[in-house]
């Protein structure tokens, strides 16, 4: 019977740092957190280091992964830039490596919650291919393809919530206009009600009252609270962002043919609300291949697990 193999996987956030000791079934046998000093290069550092020592104490650790929001170089080795940390340019793999003593791999956090659901998750059944979108603050996901991540001539492929999908569009941060993310993110999902409730408030009468009245503070866990009560500005501001989604998800039927496609990221906790009008707008975008075989789309399964699971069993095959 073969030894099982144990590894760390490392997922870093804006806001906290999750790490675990993971089988090779990818069932997570420890874990710990940290809060995150996102402003500063050398405390980041240290956290990462620090949470690595403590699952690594008195465990025969054979490798390191490291999930980091941001553009990992195609070494896997240098965050190339993060949006929401320090890193600029950051040899991480080699700082981490050498005050840990064990082999370390960095990848982007799409890439390595998308490679959990591959192997673990939603997608554990495909051998092939499989396109995740992470629906959160942001859109981001990642693609496996031939079995193995699609990873790019520099390492930063796959950064799905940047497709061009209005043409002339609301700004968004990368700097273009009318990318997925201002339609079908968690933010996105926000600005449509919020308006709604603006102009029709006697249709936001529900989501209203948990914003104390107050369009302008309506979260996003208000509108899947009301939306799951029925509230009609909350339920179309899911059928809007479902609309979105489900166009761009047959772009990647339409081009890459993959054998699953996942829907992850917080957003998913409403379920049918997002999922229902998700799997119309994919349906009516291919009807035209009704005789062809196309790929299902499945919530993803891993949660905020996937992080930490997907990091540690890249870890484990490099």
């Amino acid at each position: 019977m073969a030894a099982v193999t144990l590894t760390i996987g490392v997922d870093v956030g804006g806001t906290k740092v999750a790490g675990g000791v993971v089988d090779d079934t990818g069932t997570i046998l420890v874990q710990t957190r940290r809060d995150t000093p996102a402003d500063d290069v050398g405390k980041t550092r240290d956290v990462i280091i620090e949470l690595v020592a403590e699952l690594a104490s008195g465990r025969d650790i054979q490798a390191v992964g490291i999930g980091a929001a941001g553009w990992i170089d195609v070494s896997r080795s240098t965050v190339l830039f993060a949006p929401n940390l320090a890193w600029r340019d950051e040899p991480l793999r080699a700082y981490v490596s050498a005050a840990v003593g064990l082999p370390v791999i960095v990848e982007n956090d799409g890439n390595v919650a998308a490679w959990a659901e591959f192997r673990y998750g939603a997608a554990r059944h495909a051998d092939d291919s499989m396109v995740m979108f992470t629906i959160g603050t942001g859109v981001g996901g990642g693609i496996v393809l031939g079995g193995d991540l699609l990873r790019g001539a520099n390492g930063i492929a796959a950064e799905l919530g940047h497709m061009l999908t209005v043409p002339d569009g609301h700004q968004c941060g990368c700097g273009r206009l009318g990318c997925i993310e201002q339609y079908a993110s968690g933010s996105a999902l926000v600005r449509f009600a919020r308006a709604a409730a603006r102009q029709e408030p006697h249709r936001a009468a529900a989501l209203l009252e948990l914003a104390d009245g107050e369009a302008e503070a309506i979260t996003g866990p208000m509108v899947t609270a009301a939306g799951k009560g029925g509230d009609p500005v909350s339920t179309e501001a899911f059928a809007q962002v479902g609309r979105w989604l489900g166009t761009s998800l047959a772009d990647m039927a339409q081009i890459l043919d993959p054998q699953v496609l996942v829907v992850g990221g917080g957003v998913i906790e409403a379920g049918e609300l997002l999922m229902g009008p998700t799997r119309r707008s994919f349906s009516q975008a291919l009807a035209q291949r009704s005789r062809l075989p196309v790929a299902e789309i499945r919530p993803a399964e891993l949660g905020n697990a996937a992080g930490v699971i997907g990091a540690a069993d890249l870890a484990r095959r490099a």
